[in-house]
């Protein structure tokens, strides 16, 4: 991926020099993901690893990046040569020199240095960060380095005593967005609400489901997005209790409700959206009891979503609401102190409303601290999806099996409250239906 804007490499540049701070003193090295094979000569599209592109923004597989923490802090980038043959065939390659230029490093390399160059930046480091238990592969060779280091003892060479995961200093950073990212965001909401409209009008009984599925994939890249941000979930009728659904081969029945979770990702960050619509553009009484429900318990969550409520908060908001549902429709029985209590809610809401949103679909940065929810803060991005998933059983109103329901946006945490990135897709029973007939 090329990166053009000035402003968007000197925001790589401050996260670097950010990250050494934390770091005190020491080396990290942070590589790429890894192109994978397919079958035989065919590969996987290659995606970069999030940290590694969240400091560099550098797009390109087989490259390092290595800081050194300390008074003055240096990156440093190992990526492939510059390679005329090769880009006839694969294309476009940086190669070092012109990478160290375009992304703002202070020195750049071969990555076929990288073994000879790395133990001799760790000498007399104090602390080695890097990304502990990612790869085997890996581990073996942070391990070679730091042998070759202690190998020179006896020249009074000194390897680092403490290896240290990096995930934490950089979890921290990603978890609060800054301007940037949260425009990136932004437009990922807005490729993928517009991809859930168009299914929403395209969809009706008969179809397949990948039917469906070709049409949000087609909405996400003519409107410039790169990829799916996630396999997406296009599941109709009872297919909508399974909640990881992604065969997306079925028929779509005429009075079956068709749930699809599905978002995009843009320039390396995702959105992640779901809408449950009927099929035949009109929801049944069931069905509309059920949709209500979900939308009442999404409307508490995102209430609770203010800077200072602790992160159950939303979660907590929208199983009470969902509790005395279920009991007044007959799906539980008793109090919702009981329900909630006994979690007897839990054959019909099993998962969690929401997670962190970024780099990664389920984004890193911890949900407790010291025991504690962590504190919601300004700049945090986090899903809103409570659901409710009805299957066959005994004492269940027939009238409500095999439909399932959720509702699920993106929002960002400000003061006062929050704003929805994906408020361009409807949630109202009565708009889905009018842009349906549309």
């Amino acid at each position: 991926m090329h990166t053009d804007d000035n402003d968007g490499i000197s925001s790589f540049l401050d996260r670097r020099l950010r990250l050494c701070a934390q770091m005190g003193e020491g080396v990290a090295v942070i590589a790429t993901a890894p192109e994978r094979l397919r079958n035989r000569d065919a590969h996987y599209p290659f995606r970069f690893d999030s940290y590694f592109h969240y400091l560099t923004g550098f797009g390109e597989p087989d490259a390092v990046l290595v800081l050194v923490a300390g008074e003055n802090p240096r990156s440093l980038l190992f990526c492939r040569d510059k390679d005329m043959e090769r880009e006839i065939w694969d294309g476009f390659r940086f190669g070092p020199e012109a990478a160290r230029q375009h992304f703002a490093l202070d020195e750049a390399y071969s990555i076929s240095a990288l073994d000879q160059k790395l133990p001799a930046l760790l000498e007399n480091q104090r602390r080695l960060f890097y990304m502990a238990g990612d790869s085997d592969a890996w581990d073996a060779r942070v391990m070679g380095w730091l042998r070759t280091v202690r190998a020179r003892s006896r020249s009074g060479v000194r390897a680092p005593a403490t290896l240290e995961d990096l995930r934490g200093l950089v979890d921290e950073m990603r978890l609060v967005k800054d301007a940037g990212e949260l425009a990136t965001m932004g437009r990922a909401g807005v490729i993928s609400a517009a991809a859930h409209r168009r299914a929403m009008t395209v969809a009706r009984p008969g179809m397949h489901e990948y039917e469906v599925e070709a049409e949000l994939l087609h909405e996400f890249r003519s409107r410039g997005a790169q990829a799916p941000a996630y396999t997406s979930i296009v599941a109709g009728g009872a297919n909508a209790c399974v909640l990881h659904y992604v065969s997306n081969d079925a028929v779509l029945e005429d009075g079956s409700l068709l749930l699809i979770d599905a978002g995009c990702e843009l320039d390396g960050y995702a959105a992640d959206i779901t809408r449950t619509f009927p099929v035949n553009g009109r929801f049944s009484p069931a069905q509309r009891d059920i949709y209500a429900l979900v939308l009442a318990a999404q409307h508490a969550a995102l209430a609770q979503v203010r800077p200072g409520n602790p992160w159950e908060a939303p979660h907590d908001a929208a199983v009470h609401v969902l509790a005395q549902g279920f009991i007044d429709l007959g799906l539980c029985q008793g109090t919702v102190e009981g329900v909630i209590e006994s979690g007897d809610y839990r054959r019909f809401y099993m998962h969690r409303t929401g997670h962190w949103l970024g780099r990664d679909v389920h984004d890193c940065g911890e949900y407790r601290v010291d025991g504690h929810w962590r504190p919601l803060a300004d700049g945090m991005v986090l899903t809103v999806e409570p659901g409710c998933y009805v299957r066959p059983g005994e004492g269940v109103p027939e009238a409500f099996w095999n439909i399932g329901v959720r509702i699920e946006d993106d929002v960002v945490v400000r003061a006062g409250g929050c704003d929805v990135l994906t408020a361009g897709v409807p949630t109202a029973m009565d708009d889905i239906e009018a842009l349906m007939d549309r």
